[in-house]
């Protein structure tokens, strides 16, 4: 049997990048997949492309009412929500904490830290009714240490939503509803084209370029993919993780690990020249 037959689920931010392989993979595991976005064209040709378990919604994941008749909306139809994954997010404003626009930081961080607010708080009511659910948060290694965003104020959003999630876990998982959090590394997507300012399919299309510059960011030598978050979340929408609640699980090939083996190796080399005067 597939690992999610028969299941229910929802994935915010999913016209692009890892929302969209994220779609992809749970419809292959036998899920009916309701996935938003704020992009309603590209989101239709999707739907169509994957076929009847597969629909789209047009829903912004910064606005409350979206949030609540995307959810709510989803349930009624299918009479039950199994997973929640919100996994919608954007790019935040970069430079200096003397420079940064409190207005672009105050959206950012509504999209980044209130969709995921959002989803939480209109899926909860509807899973402890029922008795189960798995609500899935897209963290990043950037919320666990600084230095690992171009953005101060992505870093400390996606840092609130791991916080977010260990407290909620904490209250859901009394009624059976799991709440834990993925954190990528660097994943060769559009989202650091859009950091950059650029939009739409011209953000996208960097993701190849990303992929190439990344792939010496982490021990295991090769970039992150859309594939290997998908997988993860698939982990955890699925009955394989029934007692896993509160969690993080990073997915960032050893990148926060600690200092490079061979970045050390080649400092303590730079070292001894240095004490021997070459």
């Amino acid at each position: 049997m597939k690992r999610l037959q028969d299941k229910i689920a929802i994935v915010t931010g999913g016209t692009s990048g890892i929302g969209l392989r994220t779609v992809e993979v749970f419809a292959e595991e036998g899920a009916k997949v309701v996935f938003s976005g704020r992009r309603e064209k590209e989101g239709q040709e999707i739907a169509d492309r994957l076929g009847e378990n597969v629909s789209f919604v047009r829903a912004d994941a910064s606005v409350e009412a979206d949030m609540q008749s995307l959810i709510i909306g989803t349930a009624e139809k299918y009479g039950k929500l199994d997973c929640l994954f919100n996994n919608a997010g954007g790019p935040a404003p970069v430079g200096s904490i003397e420079t940064v626009d409190f207005d672009q930081a105050m959206s950012a961080v509504t999209l980044l830290f209130g969709g995921v607010l959002l989803g939480i708080k209109h899926a909860a009511p509807i899973m402890k009714k029922q008795g189960f659910g798995s609500i899935i948060n897209n963290g990043s290694i950037a919320g666990h240490l600084a230095g690992y965003s171009t953005s101060m104020v992505y870093s400390s959003a996606k840092a609130a939503v791991l916080q977010l999630t260990r407290s909620a876990a904490m209250e859901l998982g009394e009624s059976n509803v799991r709440v834990n959090s993925i954190s990528p590394g660097a994943i060769a997507t559009g989202i650091f084209g859009k950091a950059l300012g650029l939009k739409g399919q011209a953000a996208e299309d960097t993701a190849k370029v990303a992929s190439e510059v990344l792939s010496q960011a982490q021990p295991i030598r090769r970039a992150g993919l859309p594939e290997d978050i998908a997988k993860a979340a698939l982990f955890l929408a699925s009955d394989d993780s029934t007692f896993v609640n509160a969690a993080d699980i990073l997915v960032d090939g050893g990148m926060i690990g600690g200092r490079h083996w061979s970045a050390h190796q080649e400092s303590v080399k730079n070292l001894g020249q240095a004490f021997r005067g070459n």
